[in-house]
């Protein structure tokens, strides 16, 4: 269709949409990817909808999600790089919801930038439809907004917002939790996307050069490991769902072991983690030298390698590994439930 909007005068305040427009057009096959069989929206329109198939349900509940990319865009910024944060900010959100049961349907994303560069916005969307694929979610809409003035003209920022669905009955209920449960651990992919005010101050970043390959990080510089992508845990944990009973699951996120293994388990409980079973991630080590941090701040700010938790009962960990492993992740069996009035102890 042809497109006749256009407006100097919004064009001279700094905002072209005739930008946006060709964003869209380059956007739309990164979009195609992403199309499930519950997708019954074009690209472009006021909503996005979405056909619910509430097949074998008997009380649908949805649960929805929404987190950002935050500072890790810094590290974007500086390699000029923007095709892998979108996977991150669909991570961010996907993994929420899965940690209640929920099969994460459809995505929108908001973009917020300085200038409009069409190129640009397309390989973050790029990223964003990439995530939405290995969660199965289709992305449905988004917002880019052209902000003049309020960001710089070469930066932007990323948000988006997942909706997914559960059987009520089928709602990970953290009150079945007992005494010998076993911590189980999905391997993050480094980072993930957290704690990077506190990674940009110790590496100096932004005024010392992380382009150069490391011995330590196998031959990647540091900004390639620092901006690997937050790993989506949406296939092989519904499979696990589906034939493993399920306590609790808790997205390592910020504020790391301290912060979000607790909201999974109930008062009396705790969860003794085995330090030795985590796995050898460099980075972690790197970045704990570089700024003299205390271990306990360590596990109080990063995943450390365990990017999701998830507890099922004791006679069950070895299916469940066996599973995880199976769909193709690095599964490791973190420790167990105690009585504890400490939810964390390591």
């Amino acid at each position: 269709m042809e497109r006749t909007s256009y407006s100097e005068s919004y064009a001279a305040a700094g905002v072209d949409i005739t930008a946006g427009y060709r964003a869209v057009e380059l956007m739309k096959r990164h979009v195609a990817r992403t199309m499930t069989a519950g997708a019954v929206t074009d690209l472009g329109g006021f909503g996005g909808l979405f056909e619910l198939d509430l097949t074998g349900m008997t009380r649908p509940v949805l649960v929805s999600g929404t987190d950002g990319v935050g500072t890790k865009l810094k590290l974007a910024f500086l390699l000029d790089r923007h095709d892998t944060v979108g996977i991150d900010c669909v991570a961010m959100c996907v993994n929420d919801v899965l940690c209640v049961g929920a099969k994460p349907l459809f995505f929108l994303d908001y973009i917020a930038c300085g200038r409009n560069t069409p190129e640009k916005i397309a390989d973050i969307v790029k990223g964003v439809a990439e995530g939405c694929v290995q969660a199965g979610a289709a992305l449905v809409g988004g917002e880019t907004a052209e902000m003049p003035g309020f960001y710089p003209e070469d930066e932007y920022d990323l948000a988006g917002f997942t909706v997914g669905v559960v059987d009520r009955a089928k709602v990970i209920d953290k009150s079945k939790m007992r005494v010998g449960d076993a911590v189980i651990g999905l391997t993050s992919s480094g980072v993930h996307s957290n704690g990077f005010s506190l990674v940009r101050k110790v590496f100096d970043i932004g005024k010392s050069d992380i382009t150069k390959p490391v011995d330590e990080l196998g031959g990647q510089s540091l900004g390639e490991a620092l901006l690997t992508p937050t790993r989506i845990y949406v296939r092989p944990m519904l499979k696990l769902m589906e034939e493993v009973p399920v306590h609790g699951v808790a997205h390592i996120t910020g504020g790391g072991f301290y912060e979000n293994i607790p909201r999974c388990i109930p008062d009396g409980l705790g969860a003794r983690i085995d330090r030795s079973s985590l796995p050898k991630k460099p980075i972690f080590d790197m970045i704990r030298r570089a700024g003299d941090i205390p271990e306990r701040d360590m596990y109080n700010t990063f995943n450390m390698g365990i990017g999701m938790s998830v507890v099922v009962p004791g006679d069950k960990a070895d299916r469940a590994l066996a599973i995880l492993r199976e769909a193709g992740e690095e599964a490791v069996l973190l420790g167990e439930i105690v009585v504890s009035e400490e939810k964390v102890i390591l």
